[in-house]
Protein backbone atom coordinates (compact mmCIF):
# COMPACT_ATOMS: atom_id res chain seq x y z
CA UNK A 1 0.00 0.00 0.00
CA UNK A 2 1.05 3.28 -0.50
CA UNK A 3 3.06 5.49 1.96
CA UNK A 4 0.65 8.38 1.12
CA UNK A 5 -2.54 6.02 1.75
CA UNK A 6 -1.06 4.62 5.30
CA UNK A 7 -0.70 8.57 6.11
CA UNK A 8 -4.38 9.21 5.00
CA UNK A 9 -5.82 6.34 7.29
CA UNK A 10 -3.05 7.50 10.24
CA UNK A 11 -5.00 10.75 9.72
CA UNK A 12 -8.92 9.95 9.77
CA UNK A 13 -8.12 8.10 12.57
CA UNK A 14 -8.63 10.88 14.70
CA UNK A 15 -11.67 11.72 13.22
CA UNK A 16 -13.28 8.71 13.49
CA UNK A 17 -12.69 8.71 17.40
CA UNK A 18 -13.72 12.39 17.84
CA UNK A 19 -16.94 12.11 16.02
CA UNK A 20 -17.80 8.75 17.91
CA UNK A 21 -17.89 10.30 20.94
CA UNK A 22 -19.89 12.82 19.72
CA UNK A 23 -23.00 10.50 19.26
CA UNK A 24 -21.97 7.04 20.46
CA UNK A 25 -23.91 8.50 24.53
CA UNK A 26 -26.82 8.84 22.17
CA UNK A 27 -27.10 4.47 22.92
CA UNK A 28 -25.49 5.06 26.18
CA UNK A 29 -27.13 7.67 27.64
CA UNK A 30 -30.44 5.59 28.79
CA UNK A 31 -27.84 3.27 30.89
CA UNK A 32 -25.72 6.01 32.30
CA UNK A 33 -28.87 7.71 33.13
CA UNK A 34 -30.14 4.37 35.03
CA UNK A 35 -27.10 3.34 36.52
CA UNK A 36 -25.40 6.90 37.86
CA UNK A 37 -29.04 9.26 37.94
CA UNK A 38 -28.02 12.45 36.69
CA UNK A 39 -30.38 15.43 37.28
CA UNK A 40 -31.55 17.15 33.70
CA UNK A 41 -28.61 19.84 33.37
CA UNK A 42 -25.91 17.37 34.55
CA UNK A 43 -27.36 14.89 31.70
CA UNK A 44 -27.03 17.62 29.62
CA UNK A 45 -23.56 18.68 30.74
CA UNK A 46 -22.28 14.25 30.22
CA UNK A 47 -23.76 14.66 26.39
CA UNK A 48 -22.12 18.26 25.37
CA UNK A 49 -19.00 18.92 27.88
CA UNK A 50 -16.87 17.36 25.52
CA UNK A 51 -18.28 19.27 22.18
CA UNK A 52 -17.89 22.44 24.01
CA UNK A 53 -14.48 21.89 25.52
CA UNK A 54 -13.21 21.02 22.09
CA UNK A 55 -14.56 23.88 20.45
CA UNK A 56 -13.35 26.38 22.99
CA UNK A 57 -9.92 24.70 22.10
CA UNK A 58 -9.79 24.39 18.99
CA UNK A 59 -8.61 28.11 17.83
CA UNK A 60 -6.19 27.69 20.65
CA UNK A 61 -4.96 24.46 19.72
CA UNK A 62 -4.45 25.29 15.87
CA UNK A 63 -2.49 28.19 16.49
CA UNK A 64 -0.24 25.95 18.94
CA UNK A 65 0.15 23.18 15.73
CA UNK A 66 1.31 26.01 13.78
CA UNK A 67 4.23 26.71 16.23
CA UNK A 68 4.99 23.40 18.22
CA UNK A 69 4.70 20.56 14.75
CA UNK A 70 1.27 19.54 13.96
CA UNK A 71 2.66 15.80 14.07
CA UNK A 72 3.81 16.82 17.39
CA UNK A 73 0.31 18.24 19.09
CA UNK A 74 -1.25 15.30 17.10
CA UNK A 75 0.58 12.63 18.59
CA UNK A 76 0.30 14.58 22.19
CA UNK A 77 -3.23 14.97 21.68
CA UNK A 78 -3.66 11.26 21.19
CA UNK A 79 -1.87 10.11 24.32
CA UNK A 80 -4.20 12.44 25.90
CA UNK A 81 -7.25 11.40 24.34
CA UNK A 82 -6.48 7.64 25.25
CA UNK A 83 -5.72 8.76 29.29
CA UNK A 84 -9.26 10.61 29.47
CA UNK A 85 -11.07 7.82 27.55
CA UNK A 86 -9.97 5.24 30.56
CA UNK A 87 -11.28 7.96 33.24
CA UNK A 88 -14.71 8.39 31.54
CA UNK A 89 -14.99 4.72 31.36
CA UNK A 90 -14.60 4.21 34.80
CA UNK A 91 -16.20 7.25 36.05
CA UNK A 92 -17.95 6.10 39.76
CA UNK A 93 -20.19 9.34 39.56
CA UNK A 94 -22.41 11.40 37.19
CA UNK A 95 -20.28 14.64 38.22
CA UNK A 96 -16.70 12.07 37.20
CA UNK A 97 -18.12 11.35 33.90
CA UNK A 98 -18.32 15.06 33.27
CA UNK A 99 -15.10 16.06 34.41
CA UNK A 100 -13.61 12.91 31.73
CA UNK A 101 -15.80 13.67 29.38
CA UNK A 102 -14.17 17.69 29.50
CA UNK A 103 -10.81 16.04 29.59
CA UNK A 104 -11.47 13.87 26.36
CA UNK A 105 -12.58 17.63 24.37
CA UNK A 106 -9.14 18.62 25.59
CA UNK A 107 -7.68 15.87 24.06
CA UNK A 108 -9.72 15.98 20.82
CA UNK A 109 -8.92 19.51 20.63
CA UNK A 110 -5.55 18.67 19.68
CA UNK A 111 -6.28 16.05 17.37
CA UNK A 112 -8.69 17.63 14.83
CA UNK A 113 -6.69 21.02 13.91
CA UNK A 114 -3.55 19.13 12.72
CA UNK A 115 -5.10 16.43 10.65
CA UNK A 116 -6.81 18.51 8.08
CA UNK A 117 -2.92 20.57 8.47
CA UNK A 118 -1.65 17.76 7.93
CA UNK A 119 -4.16 16.35 4.68
CA UNK A 120 -3.03 19.46 2.91
CA UNK A 121 0.95 19.01 3.46
CA UNK A 122 0.52 15.04 2.13
CA UNK A 123 -1.53 15.52 -0.79
CA UNK A 124 -0.78 19.25 -2.41
CA UNK A 125 -2.43 18.30 -5.75
CA UNK A 126 -6.06 19.44 -6.18
CA UNK A 127 -7.71 16.49 -7.17
CA UNK A 128 -5.95 14.01 -4.57
CA UNK A 129 -6.16 16.66 -1.92
CA UNK A 130 -10.03 17.12 -2.73
CA UNK A 131 -10.28 12.84 -2.33
CA UNK A 132 -8.41 12.57 0.57
CA UNK A 133 -10.92 15.46 1.93
CA UNK A 134 -13.67 13.10 0.81
CA UNK A 135 -12.02 10.28 2.89
CA UNK A 136 -11.76 12.46 5.77
CA UNK A 137 -15.47 13.68 5.76
CA UNK A 138 -16.52 9.95 5.47
CA UNK A 139 -14.55 9.28 8.62
CA UNK A 140 -16.42 12.06 10.36
CA UNK A 141 -19.62 11.68 8.70
CA UNK A 142 -19.62 7.75 9.48
CA UNK A 143 -18.00 8.56 12.85
CA UNK A 144 -21.05 10.44 13.95
CA UNK A 145 -23.45 7.84 12.33
CA UNK A 146 -21.81 4.90 13.66
CA UNK A 147 -21.93 6.45 17.39
CA UNK A 148 -25.52 5.12 17.68
CA UNK A 149 -24.08 1.78 15.72
CA UNK A 150 -21.20 0.53 17.85
CA UNK A 151 -22.09 1.82 21.32
CA UNK A 152 -25.36 -0.04 20.39
CA UNK A 153 -23.38 -3.23 19.76
CA UNK A 154 -21.17 -2.88 22.96
CA UNK A 155 -24.25 -2.17 25.10
CA UNK A 156 -25.54 -5.29 24.43
CA UNK A 157 -22.56 -6.91 25.27
CA UNK A 158 -20.84 -5.03 27.70
CA UNK A 159 -21.36 -2.61 30.64
CA UNK A 160 -21.53 1.32 29.49
CA UNK A 161 -18.02 2.20 29.96
CA UNK A 162 -16.94 0.28 26.81
CA UNK A 163 -18.16 3.08 24.16
CA UNK A 164 -15.48 4.87 25.58
CA UNK A 165 -12.85 1.85 26.07
CA UNK A 166 -12.91 1.48 22.69
CA UNK A 167 -11.05 4.80 21.91
CA UNK A 168 -7.43 2.97 23.56
CA UNK A 169 -6.12 0.33 21.37
CA UNK A 170 -6.94 3.05 18.16
CA UNK A 171 -5.04 5.99 20.20
CA UNK A 172 -2.45 3.29 20.81
CA UNK A 173 -2.53 2.45 17.30
CA UNK A 174 -1.43 5.77 16.57
CA UNK A 175 1.03 6.68 18.82
CA UNK A 176 2.78 3.47 17.24
CA UNK A 177 2.53 4.33 13.56
CA UNK A 178 2.23 8.05 13.63
CA UNK A 179 5.84 9.12 14.05
CA UNK A 180 7.04 6.58 11.04
CA UNK A 181 4.25 7.86 8.79
CA UNK A 182 3.52 11.65 9.30
CA UNK A 183 5.46 14.23 8.33
CA UNK A 184 5.74 17.11 10.60
CA UNK A 185 4.31 20.52 9.68
CA UNK A 186 4.70 23.94 10.96
CA UNK A 187 4.43 27.41 10.33
CA UNK A 188 8.15 28.51 9.59
CA UNK A 189 7.51 31.82 10.93
CA UNK A 190 4.60 31.42 13.36
CA UNK A 191 5.36 34.76 15.43
CA UNK A 192 4.31 35.28 19.31
CA UNK A 193 1.64 33.31 20.49
CA UNK A 194 -0.83 35.02 22.94
CA UNK A 195 -1.95 33.65 26.24
CA UNK A 196 -4.31 36.12 26.71
CA UNK A 197 -6.31 35.72 23.51
CA UNK A 198 -6.31 32.44 24.18
CA UNK A 199 -7.64 32.70 27.51
CA UNK A 200 -10.48 34.72 25.63
CA UNK A 201 -11.70 32.11 23.19
CA UNK A 202 -12.10 29.73 26.53
CA UNK A 203 -13.88 32.55 28.23
CA UNK A 204 -16.07 33.06 25.35
CA UNK A 205 -17.29 30.49 25.02
CA UNK A 206 -18.13 28.74 28.60
CA UNK A 207 -20.07 31.27 30.02
CA UNK A 208 -22.13 31.29 26.88
CA UNK A 209 -22.83 27.13 27.23
CA UNK A 210 -24.03 27.97 30.74
CA UNK A 211 -26.25 30.49 29.65
CA UNK A 212 -27.87 27.91 27.07
CA UNK A 213 -27.87 24.94 29.35
CA UNK A 214 -29.57 27.14 31.86
CA UNK A 215 -32.15 28.55 29.58
CA UNK A 216 -33.03 24.82 28.88
CA UNK A 217 -33.27 23.17 32.66
CA UNK A 218 -34.76 26.68 34.53
CA UNK A 219 -36.12 29.19 31.83
CA UNK A 220 -34.57 32.69 31.72
CA UNK A 221 -32.79 33.75 34.93
CA UNK A 222 -30.76 36.45 36.08
CA UNK A 223 -27.67 34.31 36.20
CA UNK A 224 -28.23 32.68 32.84
CA UNK A 225 -28.43 36.26 31.31
CA UNK A 226 -25.52 37.38 33.36
CA UNK A 227 -23.14 34.60 31.88
CA UNK A 228 -24.22 35.16 28.09
CA UNK A 229 -23.23 38.73 28.73
CA UNK A 230 -19.74 38.12 30.02
CA UNK A 231 -19.19 35.36 27.32
CA UNK A 232 -20.35 38.27 24.80
CA UNK A 233 -18.54 40.81 26.28
CA UNK A 234 -15.46 38.81 25.97
CA UNK A 235 -16.27 37.64 22.68
CA UNK A 236 -15.95 41.76 21.24
CA UNK A 237 -12.66 41.69 23.37
CA UNK A 238 -11.49 38.86 21.74
CA UNK A 239 -12.40 39.89 18.17
CA UNK A 240 -10.84 43.52 18.93
CA UNK A 241 -8.12 42.22 19.86
CA UNK A 242 -7.32 39.97 16.70
CA UNK A 243 -7.58 43.04 14.71
CA UNK A 244 -4.62 45.34 16.57
CA UNK A 245 -2.16 42.45 16.99
CA UNK A 246 0.51 41.94 15.21
CA UNK A 247 0.06 38.46 15.54
CA UNK A 248 -3.30 36.95 16.08
CA UNK A 249 -4.29 34.19 17.30
CA UNK A 250 -7.14 34.07 14.32
CA UNK A 251 -6.46 35.27 11.11
CA UNK A 252 -9.85 37.43 10.76
CA UNK A 253 -8.57 38.45 7.29
CA UNK A 254 -9.72 34.62 6.22
CA UNK A 255 -13.23 35.45 6.70
CA UNK A 256 -12.99 37.86 4.43
CA UNK A 257 -12.59 35.30 1.55
CA UNK A 258 -16.59 34.51 1.12
CA UNK A 259 -15.36 30.60 -0.10
CA UNK A 260 -13.86 30.46 3.95
CA UNK A 261 -17.02 32.22 5.62
CA UNK A 262 -19.79 30.68 4.02
CA UNK A 263 -17.92 27.12 4.18
CA UNK A 264 -17.38 27.45 7.80
CA UNK A 265 -21.00 28.63 8.46
CA UNK A 266 -22.82 25.95 6.26
CA UNK A 267 -20.60 23.32 8.17
CA UNK A 268 -21.63 24.55 11.07
CA UNK A 269 -25.32 24.58 10.70
CA UNK A 270 -25.10 20.88 9.13
CA UNK A 271 -23.36 19.33 11.65
CA UNK A 272 -25.86 21.19 14.41
CA UNK A 273 -28.78 19.76 12.59
CA UNK A 274 -26.98 15.80 11.84
CA UNK A 275 -25.34 15.55 15.85
CA UNK A 276 -28.45 17.16 17.85
CA UNK A 277 -30.82 14.27 16.13
CA UNK A 278 -28.31 11.30 16.33
CA UNK A 279 -28.75 12.42 20.14
CA UNK A 280 -32.04 12.23 20.42
CA UNK A 281 -33.37 9.51 18.16
CA UNK A 282 -31.77 6.53 19.48
CA UNK A 283 -33.49 7.50 23.01
CA UNK A 284 -36.98 7.89 20.87
CA UNK A 285 -36.01 4.31 18.86
CA UNK A 286 -35.32 2.24 22.55
CA UNK A 287 -37.15 3.83 25.38
CA UNK A 288 -40.35 4.64 22.68
CA UNK A 289 -40.17 2.13 20.53
CA UNK A 290 -38.68 -0.64 22.75
CA UNK A 291 -35.74 -1.51 20.85
CA UNK A 292 -32.66 -3.15 22.40
CA UNK A 293 -29.58 -0.87 21.73
CA UNK A 294 -28.11 -3.11 19.50
CA UNK A 295 -31.56 -3.44 17.14
CA UNK A 296 -31.63 0.42 17.40
CA UNK A 297 -28.25 1.01 16.18
CA UNK A 298 -29.06 -1.21 13.20
CA UNK A 299 -31.98 1.20 12.34
CA UNK A 300 -29.51 3.86 12.02
CA UNK A 301 -27.09 1.85 10.46
CA UNK A 302 -28.22 3.11 6.24
CA UNK A 303 -27.67 6.75 7.57
CA UNK A 304 -24.00 5.57 8.52
CA UNK A 305 -23.05 4.19 5.02
CA UNK A 306 -25.20 7.19 3.27
CA UNK A 307 -23.05 9.54 4.89
CA UNK A 308 -19.92 7.36 3.93
CA UNK A 309 -21.04 7.22 0.52
CA UNK A 310 -21.75 10.48 -0.02
CA UNK A 311 -18.39 11.90 1.69
CA UNK A 312 -16.38 9.46 -1.05
CA UNK A 313 -19.21 10.48 -4.38
CA UNK A 314 -18.29 14.13 -3.54
CA UNK A 315 -14.69 14.47 -5.70
CA UNK A 316 -16.54 12.97 -8.51
CA UNK A 317 -19.23 15.14 -8.95
CA UNK A 318 -17.50 18.49 -8.38
CA UNK A 319 -15.30 17.43 -11.44
CA UNK A 320 -19.01 17.66 -13.23
CA UNK A 321 -20.83 20.31 -11.49
CA UNK A 322 -20.34 23.48 -9.93
CA UNK A 323 -19.36 23.20 -6.53
CA UNK A 324 -21.84 26.09 -5.50
CA UNK A 325 -24.93 24.01 -7.16
CA UNK A 326 -23.87 20.73 -5.74
CA UNK A 327 -23.45 22.51 -2.24
CA UNK A 328 -27.21 24.35 -2.40
CA UNK A 329 -29.21 21.67 -3.63
CA UNK A 330 -27.36 18.73 -1.02
CA UNK A 331 -28.81 21.06 1.42
CA UNK A 332 -31.98 21.16 -0.20
CA UNK A 333 -32.38 17.54 -0.16
CA UNK A 334 -31.06 16.97 3.77
CA UNK A 335 -33.52 19.47 4.45
CA UNK A 336 -36.26 17.32 2.82
CA UNK A 337 -34.84 14.23 4.63
CA UNK A 338 -35.26 15.80 8.25
CA UNK A 339 -38.89 17.38 7.41
CA UNK A 340 -39.68 13.63 7.08
CA UNK A 341 -38.81 12.94 10.70
CA UNK A 342 -41.09 15.38 11.83
CA UNK A 343 -44.18 13.36 10.25
CA UNK A 344 -43.67 11.42 13.89
CA UNK A 345 -46.27 13.99 15.36
CA UNK A 346 -48.88 12.42 13.06
CA UNK A 347 -48.82 9.15 13.92
CA UNK A 348 -45.83 7.65 11.39
CA UNK A 349 -43.88 4.78 12.71
CA UNK A 350 -39.85 4.48 13.14
CA UNK A 351 -39.32 3.51 9.09
CA UNK A 352 -39.45 7.12 8.56
CA UNK A 353 -36.28 7.47 10.65
CA UNK A 354 -34.66 5.96 8.62
CA UNK A 355 -35.62 7.39 5.57
CA UNK A 356 -35.13 10.64 6.66
CA UNK A 357 -32.03 10.08 8.45
CA UNK A 358 -30.14 8.23 5.53
CA UNK A 359 -31.26 10.88 2.92
CA UNK A 360 -30.00 13.48 4.99
CA UNK A 361 -26.81 11.67 6.09
CA UNK A 362 -25.74 11.06 2.21
CA UNK A 363 -26.46 14.73 1.11
CA UNK A 364 -24.86 16.23 4.14
CA UNK A 365 -21.71 13.97 3.53
CA UNK A 366 -21.34 15.87 0.18
CA UNK A 367 -21.62 19.03 1.55
CA UNK A 368 -19.40 18.84 4.08
CA UNK A 369 -16.73 17.23 1.46
CA UNK A 370 -16.81 19.93 -0.45
CA UNK A 371 -16.98 23.03 1.86
CA UNK A 372 -14.05 21.77 3.62
CA UNK A 373 -12.15 21.36 0.75
CA UNK A 374 -12.83 24.88 0.18
CA UNK A 375 -11.33 25.76 3.51
CA UNK A 376 -8.62 24.83 2.88
CA UNK A 377 -8.03 26.18 -0.76
CA UNK A 378 -8.96 29.24 0.54
CA UNK A 379 -6.35 29.97 3.42
CA UNK A 380 -2.24 29.96 2.75
CA UNK A 381 -0.50 27.39 3.15
CA UNK A 382 1.48 28.62 6.45
CA UNK A 383 -2.07 29.27 7.88
CA UNK A 384 -3.81 25.85 7.33
CA UNK A 385 -3.86 24.71 10.58
CA UNK A 386 -5.34 28.26 11.99
CA UNK A 387 -7.72 27.85 9.24
CA UNK A 388 -8.51 24.26 9.95
CA UNK A 389 -8.98 24.95 13.70
CA UNK A 390 -11.77 27.77 13.04
CA UNK A 391 -13.59 25.16 10.59
CA UNK A 392 -13.19 22.56 13.31
CA UNK A 393 -14.57 24.98 15.53
CA UNK A 394 -17.44 25.42 13.54
CA UNK A 395 -17.79 21.38 13.20
CA UNK A 396 -17.55 21.01 17.01
CA UNK A 397 -19.76 24.13 18.09
CA UNK A 398 -22.18 23.18 15.77
CA UNK A 399 -22.72 19.79 17.18
CA UNK A 400 -22.50 21.23 20.87
CA UNK A 401 -25.15 24.23 19.68
CA UNK A 402 -27.03 21.43 18.09
CA UNK A 403 -26.80 18.70 21.15
CA UNK A 404 -27.99 22.14 23.52
CA UNK A 405 -30.29 23.63 21.13
CA UNK A 406 -32.04 20.60 20.02
CA UNK A 407 -31.80 19.11 23.16
CA UNK A 408 -33.63 21.93 25.02
CA UNK A 409 -36.17 22.61 22.54
CA UNK A 410 -37.11 18.51 23.13
CA UNK A 411 -37.02 18.54 26.81
CA UNK A 412 -39.26 22.21 26.89
CA UNK A 413 -41.70 20.11 24.41
CA UNK A 414 -41.60 17.04 26.02
CA UNK A 415 -42.60 18.34 29.72
CA UNK A 416 -45.30 20.76 27.94
CA UNK A 417 -46.68 17.31 26.69
CA UNK A 418 -47.02 15.25 30.05
CA UNK A 419 -49.69 15.82 31.86
CA UNK A 420 -49.78 18.03 35.01
CA UNK A 421 -47.77 16.47 38.38
CA UNK A 422 -45.74 14.04 35.91
CA UNK A 423 -41.87 13.84 36.35
CA UNK A 424 -41.06 15.23 33.16
CA UNK A 425 -37.14 16.22 33.69
CA UNK A 426 -36.08 13.39 30.74
CA UNK A 427 -37.76 10.85 29.45
CA UNK A 428 -35.12 8.54 31.02
CA UNK A 429 -36.34 10.34 34.15
CA UNK A 430 -39.66 9.56 33.73
CA UNK A 431 -39.96 6.18 33.00
CA UNK A 432 -37.30 5.33 36.07
CA UNK A 433 -39.73 6.92 38.57
CA UNK A 434 -42.77 5.02 37.02
CA UNK A 435 -44.18 7.06 34.28
CA UNK A 436 -45.92 5.04 31.87
CA UNK A 437 -44.51 4.61 28.63
CA UNK A 438 -48.08 5.45 27.37
CA UNK A 439 -48.02 8.86 28.82
CA UNK A 440 -44.21 9.79 28.14
CA UNK A 441 -44.09 8.16 25.27
CA UNK A 442 -45.97 10.07 22.50
CA UNK A 443 -44.90 13.39 24.55
CA UNK A 444 -41.31 12.46 23.36
CA UNK A 445 -42.58 11.51 19.92
CA UNK A 446 -44.24 15.08 19.30
CA UNK A 447 -41.11 16.51 21.04
CA UNK A 448 -38.71 14.77 18.98
CA UNK A 449 -40.71 15.32 15.50
CA UNK A 450 -40.64 19.12 16.63
CA UNK A 451 -36.69 18.98 16.83
CA UNK A 452 -36.26 17.25 13.71
CA UNK A 453 -38.84 20.79 12.33
CA UNK A 454 -36.67 23.19 13.86
CA UNK A 455 -33.20 20.92 12.29
CA UNK A 456 -34.90 20.99 8.78
CA UNK A 457 -35.44 24.99 9.28
CA UNK A 458 -31.96 25.16 9.91
CA UNK A 459 -30.65 23.46 6.89
CA UNK A 460 -33.12 25.18 4.40
CA UNK A 461 -31.54 28.76 5.36
CA UNK A 462 -27.94 26.76 5.36
CA UNK A 463 -29.04 26.52 1.40
CA UNK A 464 -30.26 30.08 1.24
CA UNK A 465 -26.68 31.18 2.29
CA UNK A 466 -24.76 28.84 0.38
CA UNK A 467 -26.13 30.15 -2.54
CA UNK A 468 -22.98 32.89 -2.37
CA UNK A 469 -20.67 30.34 -2.42
CA UNK A 470 -18.28 30.98 -5.48
CA UNK A 471 -14.83 29.97 -6.62
CA UNK A 472 -12.06 30.85 -4.59
CA UNK A 473 -9.93 31.82 -7.48
CA UNK A 474 -12.23 34.53 -8.25
CA UNK A 475 -11.38 36.01 -4.72
CA UNK A 476 -7.82 35.81 -5.06
CA UNK A 477 -5.13 37.73 -6.88
CA UNK A 478 -3.69 36.77 -10.07
CA UNK A 479 -0.78 36.26 -8.50
CA UNK A 480 -2.11 34.56 -5.73
CA UNK A 481 -3.75 31.91 -8.30
CA UNK A 482 -0.99 31.58 -10.22
CA UNK A 483 1.10 30.68 -6.98
CA UNK A 484 -1.37 28.43 -5.84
Amino acid sequence: MPRRALALGVLTAPVLLITLDMTVLGAALPAISEDLRPGAATQLWIVDVYSFVLAGLLVVAGSLGDRIGRRRLLLIGTAAFGVASVAAAFAPTAGALVAARALLGLGGATLMPSTLSLIKTVFPEADARRRAIGVWAAMFSGGAAAGPVIGGWLLEHFWWGSVFLVNVPVCLALLAVGPVLLPESRDPHPGRFDVLSAGLALATMLPVVYAVKSVATDGPTTTGALAAAVGLACGWVFVHRQRTLLDPLIDLTLFSHRAFSVSVATNTLCVFALVGLLVLVPQYLQLVVGMSPLEASLWLLPGSVAGMAGALVAARLARRFAVRRLVVGGLAVAAVGWSALALLAVGAGPLVVVVGMTVAGLSVAMVETLTTDLVLTSAPTDRTGAASAISETGFELGGALGIAVLGSVTAAVYRAGLPDGVPGETLGGSLAAGVDAAVAGPAFTVALAVAAAVAAVTIAYAAWQARLLRPVEAELPVSAVAHR
